[in-house]
C-alpha cells in the first residue's frame, strides 16, 4: 500500500528525488523524447515507435538517479505518482520554475 493518499502528497517527495539541476535536465529531455515519440508513433501509425518514448523517458530518467543523483528512481515503488511527477516537472520547467542549468 502506497503511503501517499494522493498525487499532491506524493509531487514534494518525488521534488525531493530530484534535487539536482542535471537530474531535471535529464528528466526534461527525456520526457520530450516520450512526446517526440508517441506522436511519431500516431502520425505514423507505427505502434512499436512506443518502446522508443519509453526508452527515451524511463532511460534518461534513470541514468539520472543511478548516476548524477545517486538514488533509487521512484517509478520502482510509485509507477503511476512517479510517471505523472515526470510530466508535471516537464510543464514547470517550461514555465521556469525549475532550474535546471
Amino acid at each position: 500500500m502506497s503511503q501517499f493518499k494522493s498525487f499532491e502528497e506524493f509531487y514534494p517527495y518525488y521534488l525531493e528525488e530530484h534535487r539536482l539541476p542535471r537530474t531535471k535536465l535529464f528528466h526534461f529531455f527525456g520526457t520530450l523524447g516520450s512526446i517526440v515519440f508517441v506522436i511519431l508513433a500516431i502520425f505514423t501509425k507505427t505502434p512499436w515507435i512506443l518502446l522508443l518514448a519509453a526508452l527515451s523517458g524511463y532511460g534518461a530518467a534513470w541514468l539520472s538517479h543511478f548516476f548524477i543523483e545517486k538514488n533509487k528512481p521512484a517509478t520502482f515503488k510509485y509507477p503511476l505518482y512517479s510517471l505523472m511527477g515526470d510530466f508535471r516537472m516537464f510543464f514547470e520547467i517550461l514555465l521556469g520554475k525549475h532550474k535546471i542549468l
